[in-house]
């Protein structure tokens, strides 16, 4: 059975906390597993999670700061000490070359030829394609260069069990109709798929990281069935987030409502921040978006929203 859920390794920002380690997401998605700005502490979390290093087949960075990449060089090593057999490709900002460079051999070990660098850049998409699923790079807007992400699976078609009989499509027919968009019935009349189906729209995934309010945030968010997000302050210090490029939860909650998002989840916060402090983010994000919110715990496990019936 196919699985689709968000595992949450950490959720502090620059700082980790008693409660909140260095950034860390792992997407479960079919038979992918993406892991995100692996901070200080990843194989730790990852090993309290229950993920071992064979899940992972893809490394997602969205910029090289401390907190969304430390983890990166015993990660690697994990994945060559384990001997995992499958490609791990891993992009990041292609601008940063030197920091892959650095990170990637950053201590000897016994090294892997399953790690696959596919840098993002430019100013448009970046299309990240796997067979089954489409994952896209956008520019976010903060202090050094940094990617957002956006991963979605093709559009397809939802079979009508009535529209299937009525049409004498039975058996096999059924399974051939859905890979072939059309077969002959045993009347010998040629049926297309879109007599016996109605169109899904595939679900979609969005990550953004540090950045201010931005198109490319919002780009990557666009009716997303689940956008994390950081949100690193509240509103009272609206205006260190602007001086750094970041975001308040008002702010992600804004983005999420623009974007037409289904699920928001609230990431990245200040180690200012006591944990009594944590309603006051679901609300602000709340006073501009009504749709789902949860602010991301460690070790938190999330699942994709099932589809829209």
């Amino acid at each position: 059975m196919s699985v689709r859920e968000l595992v949450v390794l950490g959720t502090s920002s620059a700082v980790p906390t008693r409660r909140r380690n260095h950034n860390g997401y792992f997407l479960r998605w079919d038979r992918h597993g993406l892991l995100f700005d692996p901070g200080e502490g990843t194989q730790r979390q990852m090993r309290l999670a229950g993920l071992a290093a064979t899940d992972i087949t893809r490394i997602c960075l969205t910029h090289f700061h401390g907190d969304h990449s430390l983890g990166l060089p015993g990660t690697i090593q994990r994945i060559a000490r384990d001997r995992v057999p499958h490609t791990v490709r891993v992009s990041y900002p292609a601008q940063d070359e030197e920091y892959w460079r650095r990170l990637r051999h950053a201590t000897p070990f016994r090294d892997t030829d399953v790690i696959q660098p596919q840098p993002v850049g430019g100013l448009g998409a970046c299309l990240l394609g796997e067979d089954d699923l489409t994952l896209t790079a956008l520019p976010l807007r903060h202090s050094v260069t940094a990617y957002g992400y956006r991963l979605a699976e093709p559009d397809g078609w939802r079979m009508d069990p009535a529209k299937l009989a009525a049409h004498g499509v039975h058996g096999p027919l059924v399974g051939r109709l859905q890979r072939e968009g059309a077969v002959t019935n045993g009347d010998g009349l040629r049926v297309e798929l879109a007599q016996c189906a109605h169109p899904r729209r595939g679900q979609v995934f969005a990550f953004v990281m540090d950045t201010a309010e931005c198109e490319g945030a919002l780009e990557l968010a666009r009716g997303a069935d689940m956008l994390v997000i950081e949100s690193t302050y509240l509103d009272s210090e609206e205006a260190l987030a602007t001086s750094y490029g970041h975001l308040t939860a008002r702010q992600a909650g804004r983005i999420a409502a623009r974007a037409g998002v289904r699920t928001l989840v609230l990431t990245h916060i200040s180690e200012r921040y006591e944990q009594g402090e944590d309603p006051r983010f679901t609300a602000e994000a709340r006073s501009e978006f009504d749709g789902n919110i949860v602010l991301a715990q460690d070790l938190d496990r999330i699942p994709v929203p099932a589809r829209d019936s």
